[in-house]
């Protein structure tokens, strides 16, 4: 197990507000703020606030979510980050007051895809498991910080040397609200090895 500290983390768009206390973090967003690139939209993104730490070799990052969206697409979660052009995001956006989105983003070689499950909207709270083999990353999320359920396999094209992870959270359209991360942990790799 690594010893993790949150002192060890670093910003990329750091957020104008934000709470750091002990081993919490806790963000209000700022509107017009994404990571995306180019697939069917067009557009590229790469404004988000993102508190990331660096970790070498094969590994386990494992993060709590506490949050209360206010508009569409508002969403909190884990990140790998490379660069504007190579990197994974995980979490739930919202998208009505019925419904939100378990899904994440990979983006390889500047295109991101989405993949995503319809969930209750009354969630407000989720873990995140983000492991790593190699080039290979997994990734879990779980609703009591026990058990966990596979959400993807995923394959970064770009070579990781040492790997850049974390959380963000943004607001895409002109909205904000606060998200509070909390229990980080790095381990080491709990994907089990392929037989």
């Amino acid at each position: 197990m690594y010893k993790i500290d949150i002192k060890d983390f670093t910003w990329i768009n750091q957020p104008t507000t934000f709470d750091l206390n002990g081993n919490n973090l806790t963000i209000q967003t700022q509107p017009e703020t994404d990571f995306w690139q180019r697939t069917y939209y067009g557009f590229q993104n790469d404004n988000a606030p993102a508190f990331l730490t660096e970790v070498e070799n094969d590994f386990t990052f494992t993060v709590k979510t506490n949050f209360e969206y206010k508009n569409q697409y508002d969403q909190c979660g884990i990140l790998l980050y490379q660069n504007s052009e190579n990197w994974v995001k995980a979490s739930i956006e919202n998208e009505n007051e019925i419904l939100a989105r378990l899904g994440s983003v990979v983006t390889n070689l500047g295109f991101s895809d989405w993949a995503t499950i319809d969930i209750s909207a009354t969630i407000v709270e989720l873990w995140y498991r983000l492991s790593r083999r190699g080039q290979d990353f997994y990734i879990e999320y779980s609703e009591d910080g026990k058990i966990f359920k596979q959400m993807r396999v995923l394959h970064m094209h770009k070579p990781i040397s040492v790997a850049r992870v974390g959380v963000y959270a943004c607001s895409p359209l002109k909205s904000s609200f606060e998200v509070t991360f909390s229990e980080f942990k790095i381990d080491s790799c709990k994907w089990e090895l392929h037989n």
